[in-house]
């Protein structure tokens, strides 16, 4: 229970990592605000699990990459809690397009969601965090794409390079406030965001021999660097990025 007592958002919580990120962080005391933008029905049986543990919990619809929804998120979160201690910067989304094919739209909006939405939740929370005194944590969920280059995936490691250099400078920025700023980097993970391809079984030997562990992930899996990351234990840490990816980045 290193989280009791504490408010945590977590954005894309409703499928995914952020759902086992916002499960997690509940088992640890945490009350839950579990945001999402189109899955409704999921965000609100993720809200429900949580309430199951004994903790307090809502689901609250939000478009990350836009600011009015974002103050709104904020706007509804805080009164109902009465603060926000963590922050999870989790949505994303992700599409698997050769450089040569990838539209003006679809890059805009990879980077909207995966970059821009990052920025204006943190932002926005930070600036709550500032108002009301709150020595708070925010974690940012990059990729190991942060690191290495993928196929058909230019937009997407692009922005997760730029989440990398987000945290840093927002912990750089915020460190004076008390508040700390790190990233989990994940490797391969089956959520529904690529089960598909990871059901391909060419496509599932060719990531496997790039992972030195041998295996494919869980949501449960970043769930222990989270914690950390969130409670006092990690109160020398920040601006820095964990790599949970069975050893995908060594080399």
């Amino acid at each position: 229970m290193r989280l009791a007592g504490k408010v945590a958002l977590v954005t894309g919580g409703g499928r995914g990592n952020g759902r086992g990120l916002a499960l997690g962080l509940a088992r640890e005391g945490a009350d839950v605000a579990v945001g999402y933008v189109a899955h409704a029905e999921a965000a609100r049986a993720v809200a429900a699990e949580i309430e199951a543990l004994g903790r307090r919990a809502t689901a609250v619809q939000a478009d990350t990459a836009r600011a009015a929804d974002v103050a709104r998120l904020v706007d509804t979160v805080v009164p109902e809690f009465g603060r926000i201690d963590i922050l999870v910067n989790n949505a994303g989304i992700l599409r698997r397009t050769p450089f040569l094919a990838i539209e003006e739209d679809e890059w805009d909006r990879i980077l909207d969601t995966n970059v821009k939405g990052y920025f204006l939740v943190g932002q926005a929370v930070a600036r709550h965090m500032v108002d009301r005194g709150i020595h708070g944590h925010i974690i940012n969920v990059s990729s190991g794409n942060q690191f290495s280059a993928g196929v058909d995936l230019a937009h997407y490691c692009v922005a997760k390079a730029g989440v990398g250099m987000l945290t840093k400078a927002m912990a750089r920025e915020l460190a004076p406030h008390g508040i700390r700023v790190n990233a989990i980097a994940p490797g391969l993970i089956e959520t529904d965001m690529n089960r598909g391809d990871i059901a391909r079984e060419e496509f599932r030997a060719a990531r496997l021999a790039r992972i030195p562990l041998g295996l494919i992930g869980r949501p449960e899996d970043l769930v222990g660097v989270a914690v950390l990351l969130a409670s006092e234990e990690a109160r020398l840490i920040t601006g820095a990025t964990f790599s949970v990816d069975g050893g995908s980045t060594i080399s």
